[in-house]
């Protein structure tokens, strides 16, 4: 395939990719891997080298309209980046002696894992948060105003200790999947720390260019970052991405939280046949 003929395939796909990064938190590295690698047969490594630029691309593009709205917790984003970047170091470095085939079934795993999980919690974000001294202490907490009701909405954030300890994991699967882990991350935050569900997408796409830079330069100094690849995967995904971050704001929580299942699910399990293969 020439790069003319790549570039045609590769922009509408990320165009799609950064729209639903943008809305659900993953920066669209979580659709860009399984589309080079399913539909192209794509070297894994350098699929996930150019999802690596598309993370910074949609971190970019997103995370200043999230903050103009009052969706993103800089608090809780800056608490967990620090266990974020550790994880996302460690794992950039283990990736080079993971066989493929395990690659793909991790990613699979953590997808269909989170897909259950979140789709478990269903509508339950109105149910009482217990209180934390270390959030509180940390002043965690915080407001929105969400576009799709017409109403301000104040929560509470629960167990940052735990969101600590699950987000070094987390570092270390976007390390490894390129991914950015948007689709770990979300989850972790929704379910263990109880942050509304808007919130949790916003924060995850603020800390996604912290995490992915982090782990870029290893992707460069190991040649797995291609710039006829990588070019317009992340023009494609900026795109989409800028059309997602006008558009969270006025989503229902529901209506979202059934989309992210639904692309978890399906992913997963793409991923999940191909690395048994």
């Amino acid at each position: 395939m020439t790069p003319l003929d790549f570039a045609l395939f590769a922009f509408p796909v990320s165009v799609g990719a950064g729209l639903l990064g943008s809305l659900l938190g993953f920066g669209g590295g979580v659709i860009i891997v399984p589309a080079l690698t399913l539909l192209l047969e794509m070297d894994i490594r350098f699929a996930i080298g150019a999802s690596i630029i598309s993370v910074i691309a949609t971190s970019t593009a997103s995370s200043s309209a999230y903050l103009r709205k009052g969706l993103v917790n800089l608090r809780v984003g800056m608490f967990l980046e620090l266990a974020m970047v550790g994880g996302a170091l460690a794992g950039a470095l283990a990736v080079g002696w993971v066989p493929k085939s395990w690659l793909y079934l991790l990613f699979a795993g953590m997808l269909l894992f989170s897909a259950v999980a979140m789709l478990r919690r269903g509508g339950s974000e109105a149910a009482p948060v217990p209180d934390d001294s270390l959030a509180d202490a940390l002043r965690l907490h915080g407001s929105y105003f969400d576009d799709a009701t017409g109403r301000s909405v104040c929560y509470r954030v629960a167990r940052p200790r735990l969101g600590f300890a699950i987000m070094f994991f987390v570092g270390a699967a976007s390390g490894m999947l390129g991914a950015g882990a948007g689709a770990l991350r979300v989850p972790a935050t929704d379910l263990a720390m109880r942050l509304p569900m808007k919130v949790s997408a916003a924060t995850s796409t603020f800390m996604l260019g912290v995490t992915a830079t982090a782990s870029a330069g290893v992707y460069f100094a190991r040649g797995d970052i291609d710039a006829f690849i990588a070019a317009p995967v992340a023009a494609g995904v900026l795109a989409g991405s800028s059309i997602g971050s006008t558009l969270l704001g006025r989503i229902n929580t529901r209506v979202l939280r059934w989309v992210f299942v639904l692309v978890l699910c399906w992913i997963g399990v793409e991923m999940l046949r191909k690395g048994l293969r």
